[in-house]
Formats: structure tokens, C-alpha cells, sequence
């Protein structure tokens, strides 16, 4: 297995409380994971850190064979690309989506005086074609459905053509068919062997894309279980990470939940 992420004995502290607990972890260069847990579990933080934007209290972070405080992280932090709620809300509305997607380039969010060439413009309109959102390059970011807006941040997130990639919860606030719409998205780009490895983050069983091949699951910044995603989503294992009987279904590779 080429390594793409480890943490070992990786922990987190903030105003004196524990936010990730001893966390042991590695990802390879083909792995998909999803991580899931209940809210507080740590999901953002063990994210934050993964993608370079955070440095754990205790423990070593190595991400693309740099470790965390060795390392330029604003270098490393361009080859792993990241869509989050919180990168979102840094996004001018007025901002075209090609900008939206181009900037990622110089790791900026809104144009200002950089300058691109034609294959960042190129490469970028790709990117919004595989995502189905070809046709909105010239809208203004603030005029697109919360559906659309998801796609596009996560073609920016591939725009440096990343050698790891992290969602943090891509489906969160999605009706019904603009999850689908996504999941469908993600299925496809998880099945590609030329995408890079991928880890997001989830509260849901139900937004697990199919083709997706690990999962770790967290509660109060441990980790329950972590393997081989048959092996590890499972009734037994959601029930200690959500500290309530769980009952798993299974069909079509997808999976649903309810308490049990």
C-alpha cells in the first residue's frame, strides 16, 4: 500500500478539553473512507488535521510524506484538496463559478490580480462539466441551488489535481434529489482510478457513495472501529459510536439506519 496519510497517537486539545484522543490511522493512495460519528465526536478536527489546516496537540501527522510541523503546510496544503462549509462561506457571492473553481489554483477564494492561463481556465471547465455544471460557468456563485453549489466546491477541490482529497459532510443540508445527484457524482469519481484518495466526512450512513472502501468511526474523539468498510459499518459498531441500539440495513451497496 502507498501511504498517503498516517497519524499516530494524534490527539487534539482546546481550552483544556479533549477534542481527538490517541487517533492511529492510515490511508492509502487508493483508499475512499468515509468518517462517521455523532456530533462532537471530532469528525472536522481529525479532518482539519488530515488536510493539513490544523497541527494535533500530541502525536505525528504525516500527509503526503511531510509531517506536520516539518513541513511548508502552505505547499502541502495545495496538494490536498479540501470542500468544506467553512471554505464556502470564505467565497465572494458575486463570484462567477469558473472563478470559483480557478482560484483554487493560487489557493485564494475570490479573483483578485492573479493571472491564469488558458489550461487553468481549460481544466477548470472540465472539472465543472464532470460535476454536471457546465452550463453555469458565468452565474454568479450566489444565484445556485445548495445542490449545485456542493458540485462546484468540490471540482474546486480538484482543481491543483490533488493528491488527496477531503469532503467534510458534501450532502449536509441536501434535499432528497440534490443528495442523489451528488452521491451519483461521487460514486463516479470513487470508481475512477485516476482520482486521487478520498476521505469524507458524514453524519449519515445513508450518504456513504457507493465504490467507497474504508471507515472510521469516532465518538468523543476515539476511535471505535476502522478497516475495511463491510467490516467496520455495522450494527454492533454504530450502536457503541452512537451510544444507542442501532439497526443497519444493507441493499443495492448502500446502506440505511434507525434506532433499533
Amino acid at each position: 500500500m502507498t501511504e498517503v496519510l498516517r497519524l499516530e497517537g494524534v490527539s487534539l486539545r482546546r481550552d483544556g478539553n479533549a477534542i481527538l484522543s490517541g487517533v492511529d490511522w492510515e490511508v492509502g493512495a487508493t483508499d475512499r473512507w468515509v468518517i462517521l460519528g455523532p456530533n462532537g465526536a471530532g469528525k472536522t478536527s481529525l479532518l482539519s488535521i488530515a488536510s493539513a489546516r490544523s497541527h494535533p496537540t500530541e502525536g505525528t501527522a504525516v500527509i503526503l510524506g511531510e509531517t506536520l510541523g516539518q513541513t511548508d503546510t502552505q505547499d502541502l496544503r495545495t496538494r490536498v484538496g479540501l470542500s468544506s462549509a467553512a471554505l464556502a462561506d470564505r467565497i465572494p457571492d458575486d463570484e462567477s463559478v469558473l472563478d470559483v473553481v480557478m482560484t483554487a489554483a493560487h489557493g485564494v477564494t475570490g479573483r483578485w490580480r492573479e493571472e491564469y492561463d488558458d489550461i487553468d481556465q481549460e481544466r477548470a471547465l472540465a472539472l465543472l462539466e464532470a460535476f454536471g455544471m457546465g452550463g453555469f460557468a458565468d452565474r454568479e456563485f450566489w444565484t445556485l441551488s445548495e445542490g449545485e453549489r456542493k458540485r462546484v466546491q468540490i471540482g474546486r477541490a480538484l482543481m491543483t489535481d490533488p493528491e488527496l482529497l477531503m469532503l467534510d459532510e458534501p450532502a449536509a443540508g441536501l434535499d432528497l434529489g440534490g443528495r442523489e445527484e451528488l452521491l451519483a457524482a461521487l460514486t463516479e469519481l470513487a470508481g475512477d482510478r485516476r482520482s486521487p484518495a478520498m476521505v469524507m466526512v458524514t453524519h449519515h450512513v445513508e450518504e456513504i457513495p457507493q465504490g467507497f472502501t474504508h471507515a472510521l468511526l469516532l465518538r468523543e474523539g476515539a476511535v471505535v472501529a476502522a478497516g475495511p468498510i463491510r467490516d467496520t459499518i455495522t450494527s454492533a459498531h454504530l450502536t457503541e459510536t452512537y451510544g444507542m441500539p442501532v439497526e443497519l440495513h444493507a441493499f443495492g451497496g448502500r446502506w440505511t439506519a434507525r434506532r433499533g
